[in-house]
Order: structure tokens, then C-alpha cells, then sequence
């Protein structure tokens, strides 16, 4: 068995993909590499199967039909080797020096008593353009040492658990029934969302391990392109919003930070309905609030009532402008613009 499996799922990645590839090679034997070729229709598929036959037993191509970026991520899942799984789009990396303590770290967790169901490590904003480089980091959780949900300290507005800085194990993944839904972008929160009632224990690094590269004018996460595709980020808003009874979740500090997960999404699809500026998304938008109270009163009382739950339902023109402010903490959560 591997010791950590990374999925790469690749829609016409050719142009980027060999950056990400190499990054993630040095991991040697240690590491499986599932190059995703979802379908594309220009030379992924004929990168993947030349890095296969390079490095072989290390990188593995796995062609599909194209169906979307969470189809990608499902067939990593179940075609994973690894103990440990982390996905890496095809157009971001990894650090070099934070990769190797990472795995060497690993390589001591799996060989001790408690099982590891979540491995936290920094993200960097690589965006272009900006020198100054943006690092997530979780100074709310203990350092370098195994803990449980009752030592997280309270994570600050802003600050969440992405993909980008998760690696769960593998089977757990597989146990919690996470399947991403096909044809839809934003399901890198749903990865996030699900498996989070079944972590029990976490181990959080404080390096610079994944490069998160923003810039491109086709990406999923740049506003114009979020407010075209804002019916697929309702889609995911509503499976999260379905998918538990946050009133049931036993451990608080778990509880508290799903309930802001929840909420941060809920926000970013309310302020693109808002941006729009069409009477459409703003029907959408009190379509999104009205299927909230349907589902549970309470949790629509609770995310009313958020601190930028009630910046978003302020009424007519002059609510909609003080929205803005919660919008400025959106944009550092997804990193659009």
C-alpha cells in the first residue's frame, strides 16, 4: 500500500499540468499519482500516459468521460491506493521542503497507535500579478501533535479548512459515502463538508505546502465566471445545507464550525446573486432563503442572524450596497479577484 495518493483531476490541462506532475514526483515510492483526464479534448490524456510510462507504479493515468471536476475527484477516491488521499488541481503545486516534512511526518503517523483521519498543512494564494503572497494558516489549532475536535481552539471568520489544505485518510472517505455530484463546480465544499462529522482525530503542520494559483480569466473561482455558473453554486449550497441536521452534531466545537461553513457559502451564493444585479438572481436569491426556512426554521433564524447573515437580507438598494462589506470576506475565503 501507498503511503498518500494525489489526484490530479485534468480537463484540458495541458498548458499547466507538467508544473503540477513534477511538484508532486519527488514523493517517490512513497506516493501514487492518479492523473484524471476528464474527458479533455487536447493533449492531457497523452501527457498523463507519458508520465505513466516514465514513472511507473508511481503515476497512473485514468481516462473517463467528462463529468466535471467532483467525477474526477470520485474516481480518485476509488482508485486510490494510498492510505492517505489529497487532491491537487492540475494547475496548482506543491512545495517542496513542506512536502517532504509532510510525508515524513505521515510516515510516523501511520505507523502509531491512533488512527489519523485528517492531516492539516498551510495554503498560499498564488495569484498573479501580487507579490505579496496571501498564507492561510490555522493559528487556532495545536501544533505538531495528534488532537481531537475538543483542543481546536474557535477558527476566526475567514479562516476554513479548504481542499487545499486537507488531506484525509482514504478510507475514511470511502466510509462516509462521499460522492461528489457530476457537472458541477464548487464541489471542492461538499469534499470539505462531509467527511468533517467523521474526523476524530487531526494533526496540524504549520508549512507552506500548497500552491493555490489564481489568475486564470477561465477560472471557476473568478466572480464574472461564479455569478454565470451561480445555479451550480446553489446546487452545492442546497446538498450542504441537506446533507445534516446541524442541530444534532454532539460535539460543539464541531457543530460551531460547521454551522460557519454553512454560513460562508451561503453568503458567497447570496452576494453573487446580488452582484448580478438581474431580477432573476434576486428571485434566485429569495428562492435560496425560502428553501432554508422550509428546511429548518431554526437554521434559517441562525444564519439570519450571523454577523453577515444580516448584511445579506437587509432590504432594497441601500441593503444590498452594505452586503458589500460581507463580500470583501467572501473574496478572501474563494480568492476571486
Amino acid at each position: 500500500m501507498k503511503l498518500l495518493t494525489f489526484a490530479i483531476p485534468s480537463y484540458n490541462s495541458q498548458d499547466y499540468m507538467e508544473h503540477c506532475i513534477l511538484s508532486l514526483l519527488p514523493g517517490g515510492d512513497d506516493v501514487e499519482i492518479l492523473i484524471v483526464d476528464d474527458g479533455s479534448k487536447d493533449r492531457t490524456a497523452e501527457i498523463a500516459d507519458e508520465y505513466e510510462r516514465k514513472y511507473p507504479g508511481i503515476v497512473r493515468a485514468i481516462h473517463q468521460e467528462n463529468g466535471g471536476h467532483g467525477e474526477a475527484v470520485n474516481a480518485g477516491i476509488r482508485n486510490a491506493t494510498g492510505l492517505f488521499f489529497k487532491v491537487v488541481d492540475s494547475d496548482d503545486w506543491v512545495d517542496y521542503e513542506a512536502y517532504m516534512k509532510i510525508l515524513k511526518k505521515l510516515r510516523e503517523l501511520a505507523g502509531g497507535d491512533t488512527v489519523l483521519d485528517m492531516f492539516i498543512a498551510n495554503y498560499v494564494y498564488e495569484k498573479e500579478g501580487v507579490r505579496h503572497k496571501k498564507i492561510m494558516r490555522y493559528s487556532s489549532l495545536p501544533q505538531d501533535k495528534i488532537f481531537t475536535w475538543n483542543e481546536a481552539g474557535r477558527f476566526h471568520k475567514g479562516q476554513y479548512i479548504l481542499m487545499h489544505s486537507v488531506i484525509y485518510r482514504t478510507q475514511l472517505l470511502r466510509e462516509c459515502g462521499l460522492e461528489l455530484p457530476k457537472h458541477t463546480f464548487y464541489v471542492d465544499n461538499i469534499y470539505v463538508y462531509k467527511p468533517l462529522p467523521s474526523v476524530k482525530h487531526m494533526y496540524y503542520m504549520d508549512v507552506d505546502f500548497y500552491r493555490y494559483f489564481i489568475g486564470r480569466d477561465d477560472q471557476s473561482v473568478n466572480e464574472k465566471v461564479m455569478i454565470g455558473r451561480i445555479d451550480q453554486q446553489i446546487k452545492v449550497n442546497k446538498i450542504m445545507i441537506d446533507e445534516f441536521d446541524l442541530w444534532k452534531i454532539p460535539n460543539p466545537k464541531l457543530r460551531h464550525y460547521m454551522f460557519n461553513y454553512l454560513e460562508i457559502i451561503t453568503v458567497i451564493s447570496t452576494i453573487m446573486l446580488i452582484r448580478s444585479g438581474t431580477e432573476e438572481n434576486l428571485e434566485k436569491k429569495r428562492e435560496l432563503w425560502k428553501y432554508i426556512k422550509d428546511h429548518d426554521i431554526r437554521l434559517f433564524h441562525h444564519l439570519r442572524n450571523g454577523i453577515m447573515g444580516n448584511a445579506m437580507n437587509l432590504p432594497g438598494r441601500g441593503g444590498r450596497k452594505i452586503s458589500v462589506a460581507a463580500y470583501k470576506l467572501s473574496q478572501k475565503i474563494v480568492g476571486f479577484n
